[in-house]
């Protein structure tokens, strides 16, 4: 057994120098593994798979891929994908250049009130459960943005309606407790909803949704 205060060189996977020194010797943390895409598809018998369109996507390099964000950055309601990669580099954009369909984009805005005991939804409504039903088919999203390494998904959840022009019905589950529905709603914009108001507001593109500000007890 080592000294205290001495290296312990028994230990098993012990770094002694920084490992992204590899990177900037030229060399690759993942072998040079491509990356992969797959593309969800429904076959002849109804049933849904997933296709691998790497090669032909253009997103198969082999770079040290550390965060994937996908989002609607051109505002035309497809989502396009964000690549950042480990050991530098420029910032990948992948667009989005399928035939364009019909789509939905809903912002949250929680109010914050207590509708059951000990239970509030926050400002921007995350965790919330969005559930659409569209043509006779449930879609379900959550409000949750930190769902990839080191990155963050805009506060955005966005359906694909496919040749759909309206969602049929529209349900949140908030974190509040409170369900809230809507019907007939018209899709190929963004929408706000706020927790409990049954009116929506359309967002213009390339406007920032910011939550609307709250009093505080004794702060002016």
């Amino acid at each position: 057994m080592a000294a205290p205060g001495k290296l312990d060189s028994d230990l098993k996977e012990w770094w002694v120098s920084n490992p992204f020194d590899i990177v900037k010797e030229g060399h690759n943390l993942s072998a040079y593994e491509r990356k992969r895409l797959f593309l969800n598809v429904k076959g002849a018998d109804g049933q849904r798979n997933f296709l691998d369109v790497s090669g032909v996507s253009g997103a198969d390099n082999d770079g040290d891929g550390r965060s994937v964000v996908a989002g609607d950055f051109r505002h035309n309601g497809q989502l396009d994908v964000v690549l950042r990669q480990s050991g530098g580099g420029p910032v990948v954009l992948y667009e989005n250049r399928f035939p364009k369909r019909h789509y939905l984009e809903v912002s949250l805005r929680g109010t914050m009130k207590e509708v059951e005991p000990g239970r509030r939804s926050n400002r921007l409504g995350i965790g919330a459960r969005l559930i659409a039903v569209v043509n006779g088919q449930q879609l379900v999203r959550e409000m949750y943005p930190l769902n990839s390494f080191r990155s963050q998904m805009p506060n955005v959840v966005h359906f694909g309606l496919g040749d759909a022009e309206r969602v049929e019905k529209l349900t949140i589950l908030w974190p509040s407790g409170l369900r809230q529905e809507l019907t007939d709603v018209a899709g190929d914009r963004h929408i706000v909803v706020e927790e409990g108001n049954g009116a929506v507001e359309t967002v213009t593109p390339g406007r920032t949704i910011s939550p609307e500000p709250i009093k505080v007890a004794g702060v002016e």
